[in-house]
């Protein structure tokens, strides 16, 4: 968007505008002098004076620094950013993400200060499989419309050579930078920093580093060792080893972590978690009713039940993903409030025991999971009967048994299925190191290559 282009201050915007230049203690006559805009433009944007059009982003920007804010603090990050647009390969998986999304408010507060603190760097949040990594991620893509790539190990959209493709591709159209289509990270970064308005930033968000595929060596993804000024990445992982890191800078540039299980950090995740059990069990359209009638039966007071969700939830929302609407569906009829399951992993065990696997291990359901472990791709039903040597329709009826578990995409106009989220791919290979008596991945192995021979002979 052009400088000259207007926009409008939110209801938020007016608020945090008033409270920020009482703050430094500047009279409106004193901000609109520091600022270099009219006194009119701020009474417009305090709503104080009749603003139909809005004022130039120029001048919101101009405000914004005097006080040391956000121009976004003023204006709703939609419409500050309305011209972005988010990349259409994430699109999908952004809009799920953000569904029923809840607080996180100091995560993207500690960003905002590092960027305010810091004239470019990096900013990582760490936290275990299910604490919401990647929803922070797409919620802070979604409201500044930054350019992002998602890491998804289960679909193999985790190189180096795509993610550089995936963010070329958007720096280009979004900044206009001719002969850029063979260029390199650092040099992207250089053409787009030296196309930056007054004020203006570059944040880069990259989900998952730890499910990058990459050989030993450089940094993940190659990420440049220095950046140029207003150029900042948003980086989400899993918990590492000093050894694989892999995000080596140059001295002076600055680099924090801000790790979700941090003890300083256990009363905003349960905040958060709270937040979350109200909406389902009061906003979310699917399940509220027959959550509310599942704790009504029980005589359960709306907050014990909220409370000890949270406990049994051991600040994971994927453990709330998944018990939350098991519990509205009816799959827990048979348990009270403290029988339910304990943490995500013993979810899963727990899902995995209902679902009759650990009393007769190598039944079908068990054999179409350990495919789709193995191939490691999305794969079309055809395929998993092909090699399961079974019926479609058996194989369609499994694969309903473990929706909520599962991916589905459309890929060359066929459906296809993988592992939905990487703490139950961490949990199925578990099985596998537990299997090696049984010897099914072995014959899932062996059926596998059995199919993949026979279509190409």
């Amino acid at each position: 968007m052009r400088p000259s282009d207007k926009v409008q201050s939110s209801a938020t915007g007016k608020s945090k505008l008033k409270e920020s230049y009482k703050q430094a203690n500047l009279t409106i006559e004193e901000l609109a002098a520091k600022a270099n805009v009219s006194q009119d433009t701020i009474k417009r944007l305090l709503g104080t004076k009749h603003c139909p059009n809005g004022v130039e982003r120029w001048q919101v920007t101009q405000i914004a620094k005097a006080l040391g804010i956000e121009p976004t603090d003023i204006v709703d990050p939609k419409d500050w950013n309305a011209e972005n647009k988010l990349p259409p390969e994430f699109e999908s998986l952004i809009a799920e993400k953000i569904k029923t999304f809840c607080g996180r408010q100091f995560v993207f507060k500690a960003f905002q200060d590092f960027i305010k603190e810091n004239p470019h760097g990096y900013f990582t949040i760490i936290g275990d499989a299910g604490m919401g990594k990647s929803s922070i991620v797409a919620k802070y893509v979604s409201e500044h419309k930054s350019p992002c790539y998602f890491n998804i190990l289960v679909e193999r959209r985790n190189r180096p050579e795509l993610f550089l493709k995936s963010i070329r591709r958007q720096l280009i159209d979004r900044y206009q930078l001719p002969n850029s289509e063979d260029a390199d990270l650092p040099t992207l970064l250089a053409k787009v920093a030296g196309k930056l308005t007054l004020g203006e930033r570059l944040v880069i968000a990259i989900d998952a580093l730890d499910e990058v595929e990459q050989e030993a060596g450089e940094n993940l993804l190659h990420l440049p060792t220095t950046l140029p000024d207003r150029v900042y990445f948003l980086l989400t992982r899993r918990p590492y080893s000093l050894g694989r890191k892999r995000l080596s800078v140059s001295p002076g540039v600055p680099v924090k972590e801000l790790d979700l299980r941090d003890n300083k950090y256990v009363n905003s995740n349960q905040d958060d978690i709270k937040e979350y059990i109200r909406f389902v069990l009061n906003t979310d359209s699917d399940y509220k009713d027959r959550l509310r009638n599942w704790i009504q039966t029980r005589s359960i007071p709306d907050a014990g039940f909220v409370e000890q969700m949270a406990d049994k939830s051991e600040n994971n929302f994927m453990y709330l993903r998944y018990v939350l609407p098991a519990i509205a569906k009816g799959d827990y009829n048979d348990l009270s409030l403290k029988q339910l399951p304990d943490g995500l992993q013993e979810y899963y065990q727990n899902h995995w025991v209902r679902m009759g696997l650990e009393a007769k291990p190598g039944q079908l359901m068990e054999i179409v999971l350990y495919i789709l472990l193995e191939i490691g791709t999305p794969i079309d039903c055809e395929m998993i009967a092909g090699i399961a040597k079974e019926d479609e329709c058996d194989i369609e009826a499994v694969l309903d048994e473990w929706v909520e578990y599962l991916k589905k995409q459309n890929v060359d106009g066929e459906i296809c299925y993988g592992i939905y989220h990487a703490s139950f791919l961490d949990f199925l290979k578990a099985k596998r190191e537990m299997d090696s008596k049984r010897k099914l991945f072995r014959e899932v192995n062996q059926r596998i290559t059995e199919y993949l021979e026979k279509r190409m002979a």
